[in-house]
């Protein structure tokens, strides 16, 4: 019954998962030279519990803007199960709080466009996790050549003439935060079959944003709120969360998690142009490394999106 379900809902139409999981895409592609920009306005002293208090704010307002506006369009106010609690727990713990410390850590220590590349190695990260630790779908040689492909995107972007020019507390820590979203995404895709996605996208913002909030304060982090135009972005970014991930989510539930993560290449290319658009700092990357990188990453969704084989998988 439970497939049956899933085939007519409207979220595993071609078009419908195409446009939807882009525009997820190219929102999270904004967010980062939005949050280069909202932290060069909001933090008046860089510094490691000054970026996970904004963070924490930034989420918190997302979980509660989630909650708000889809209860309001169903006319009843949204909240998890009891016995869906530690479930909340667990996407909160992987998707916000682990993730996006490593994220925001490793983009204060790195370029917008390098950052936003290497995150977009999550998508290989969902395919190798939902195949060989949770087991949901199978792990092809197709699917191993797109994530060799990806790998080596990330290597090249990273690459300076002959020299490895990465940095692990700014990229090594962007990547990372890869490997815990690919597991929120495992997680989100295993435990909407009992909650709504939208519930668990929402709380989980809100106690993994106050559980950051509470950890920058305590380690003495600071945001000043006097730039009109930095609040105004970190307004944006509480927004954008609060969309890309109920629709992500909505998206996973109703397909494979390979299918679904497959368009998250397309975060650096969206990233790319706007960080270089938008920022003003060096991007730290040679142009024909970057024009490399986005041929393979192009290379990766094609090939994964690839669907005949697929079909083959699914029995």
């Amino acid at each position: 019954m439970q497939e049956i379900k899933e085939k007519e809902s409207i979220f595993s139409k071609p078009i419908v998962l195409i446009f939807s999981a882009l525009l997820c895409c190219a929102l999270w592609g904004s967010a980062t030279p939005a949050i280069k920009t909202a932290s060069a306005l909001l933090i008046p002293q860089s510094s490691v519990p000054s970026t996970i208090l904004f963070a924490g704010i930034r989420f918190t307002a997302a979980g509660i803007i989630t909650v708000l506006i889809y209860s309001i369009a169903r006319k009843k106010f949204l909240y998890p199960k009891k016995e869906n609690i530690s479930k909340v727990l667990t996407v909160s713990a992987f998707q916000t709080v682990i993730q996006y410390i490593f994220f925001y850590v490793g983009l204060t220590y790195t370029t917008g466009v390098k950052g936003t590349i290497a995150s977009g190695s999550s998508a290989f990260f969902c395919v190798l996790i939902a195949s060989l630790i949770f087991r949901q779908e199978k792990l092809t040689a197709k699917k191993i050549i797109a994530c060799i492909l990806g790998f080596a995107g990330i290597v090249i972007i990273n690459t300076k003439g002959f020299e490895l020019t990465m940095n692990f507390l700014g990229d090594g820590f962007v990547i990372l935060s890869t490997v815990a979203y690919a597991f929120s995404s495992v997680f989100m895709k295993k435990f909407s079959k009992s909650e709504d996605p939208v519930v668990i996208s929402g709380y989980q913002f809100i106690i993994g944003g106050a559980f950051m909030v509470l950890l920058g304060l305590v380690l003495g982090g600071k945001i000043s709120l006097s730039s009109p135009k930095g609040v105004i972005i970190l307004v944006y970014l509480a927004f954008l969360s609060a969309v890309a991930y109920a629709l992500w989510g909505m998206l996973l539930k109703h397909n494979p998690v390979s299918k679904v993560s497959v368009f998250t290449f397309t975060t650096p290319i969206f990233g790319t142009l706007l960080s270089l658009l938008f920022l003003p700092e060096a991007s730290g990357v040679e142009p024909i490394n970057l024009v490399i990188t986005l041929i393979l990453v192009s290379l990766g969704i094609l090939l994964l999106n690839y669907q005949p084989a697929e079909k083959k998988e699914t029995k």
